[in-house]
């Protein structure tokens, strides 16, 4: 079975919307201009794709 993870797409805002419903904090707003995934972290849950307003965090198996 694959793993996955979050991907974020470069079209980001920085909103945090995705960082608020990180069950396992793996997000994080990068000098205040996008949000990083923290691959280690992430469970792929897909929490943060759900919530993205800008609908740019997809979910992938690797």
């Amino acid at each position: 079975m694959k793993k996955k993870r979050a991907v974020i797409g470069r079209e980001c805002v920085a909103c945090g919307c995705c960082m608020e419903v990180c069950p396992k904090s793996a997000i994080s707003i990068y000098r205040g201009s996008y949000a990083r995934i923290n691959e280690e972290l992430c469970i792929g849950c897909g929490l943060c794709a759900k919530e993205c307003p800008a609908a740019v965090i997809s979910i992938e198996g690797y």
